[in-house]
């Protein structure tokens, strides 16, 4: 199957990040869990908002770093499933697609613009720190460096600054004020 290529990058494998070999099993999880959340939501399109809340929920690295100070992650769950029934009406029938990343050649389908871009980041950021696939940390980083996206705008209303996310120790600054928090180096290393 051909891949989706973005400006930045190799393509990824798939057409669907389900079934891509650059993402952890794991993220590949999280990937379906949105893009079922998105259906169940009646939303043409997974978006990052998606993506976020699937990575909280099924990811517990990606979680303590949105869980500073303590119950922030709670918070920005709330946020999350809250979409339904008031916060995030105003994206119903519409596409993400923050502008902020390279703009994708090709669709992904069932995925916005902007989720899309999210993958394609995650997996250059597993690159250049050397691993071989994307991990939730990886897709964390990718939903914070875009600022105009979905998964930003729950973060900030949640009171996170997305560039502060990584708190963690031993945090090191990296390329879009995106860190490592793992503390193996600059993400860009």
């Amino acid at each position: 199957m051909d891949g989706v290529y973005s400006d930045q990058g190799p393509p990824l494998a798939a057409a669907h990040p389900a079934d891509d070999a650059h993402l952890t099993t794991e993220v590949r999880v999280v990937a379906a869990s949105a893009r079922r959340r998105a259906v169940r939501d009646g939303d043409a399109l997974a978006d990052t908002a998606h993506l976020l809340h699937s990575l909280l929920e099924n990811d517990p690295d990606a979680r303590a770093a949105c869980d500073t100070p303590a119950g922030r992650a709670a918070r920005v769950l709330g946020y999350l499933v809250q979409r339904s029934i008031g916060y995030g009406l105003r994206w119903r029938g519409s596409v993400e697609d923050s502008g902020a990343l390279p703009v994708l050649p090709a669709a992904m389908p069932g995925w916005s613009p902007a989720a899309a871009a999210a993958f394609h980041t995650a997996v250059d950021l597993a690159r250049q720190r050397g691993g071989a696939q994307a991990d939730g940390i990886d897709l964390l980083h990718a939903l914070a460096a875009d600022p105009g996206c979905r998964a930003a705008d729950v973060l900030r209303a949640a009171g996170l600054d997305p560039d502060d996310l990584h708190e963690a120790p031993g945090p090191v600054p990296g390329p879009r004020g995106v860190r490592d928090i793992r503390g193996d180096g600059t993400v860009g290393d």
